[in-house]
């Protein structure tokens, strides 16, 4: 089976609510448009106007809820959805004292409190500090589904773009290397090691499977798909096909 893109992610506020697409446009240098392109920063960190470390923001593996946070945009707002939260629709330009109420009786009490909606940079604010792309393959989460006994959803993964039609772990091959999807090219820049987050169940927000314990036992590593960068834009679609350049 030849590699294709079998599905795109995009995840308007970092660490809370995955939007699926079926196609978008891509600019060198730049992340998805609208992926991590706010956040909300926790206790006593200010805005500084540019990336920051993720220790900052609210996230997935401080509160597992908000994995279970799902988004929809349209016309510059956004929907924020979660199966014990009433549905919030808001400009996250304009309004973001509203999504910080939203989560936080989702968030825990012991942690630093939810406290301010962050514009991030043109450069977004993924866990890394150039404008990542992340890649994921989806043998290996059949592989990693296969030894937890139970559907592994690739939304634990905040995955961009997930690949059909590869090895488990194939995708580690291509670090150092320039990869095609339809017209983009990327570089793929590294290995992408995970964190707690990665154990909730994104249909409930608990924690359900010790995931960087199976992946350190059965595959010898915790690290799970690539981090890339756009070094020629243009439009992808699901079903396009994915290759070394």
């Amino acid at each position: 089976m030849a590699a294709a893109l079998a599905h795109i992610w995009r995840h308007p506020v970092k660490g809370v609510g995955a939007e699926r697409l079926d196609r978008v446009a891509l600019t060198a240098d730049r992340p998805l448009p609208l992926d991590r392109a706010f956040a909300i920063l926790t206790g006593t960190a200010e805005d500084t106007g540019d990336w920051q470390r993720c220790v900052n923001f609210a996230r997935g593996c401080y509160g597992p809820a908000l994995m279970a946070v799902t988004a929809r945009t349209q016309d510059g707002a956004v929907t924020f959805s979660h199966p014990d939260r009433p549905d919030l629709t808001i400009d996250p330009a304009t309004q973001g004292a509203a999504l910080v109420d939203w989560i936080a009786p989702l968030y825990p009490a012991e942690r630093p409190a939810p406290r301010q909606l962050v514009q991030a940079p043109e450069t977004g604010m993924a866990d890394v500090e150039f404008p990542s792309v992340s890649i994921m393959g989806c043998g290996s989460l059949d592989a990693l589904t296969g030894v937890a006994g139970q559907p592994m959803d690739m939304r634990r993964f905040r995955g961009n773009l997930w690949v059909e039609g590869l090895a488990p772990f194939a995708e580690f091959d291509w670090i150092g290397q320039h990869l095609t999807v339809g017209d983009v090219t990327f570089e793929v820049v590294e290995r992408i090691g995970r964190c707690r987050a990665t154990e909730a169940n994104p249909d409930s927000g608990t924690r359900d499977v010790d995931t960087l314990r199976l992946l350190r036992e059965r595959f010898g590593h915790t690290d799970f798909g690539v981090n890339a960068r756009v070094i020629r834009g243009g439009e992808i679609a699901i079903g396009d096909a994915v290759g070394l350049a």
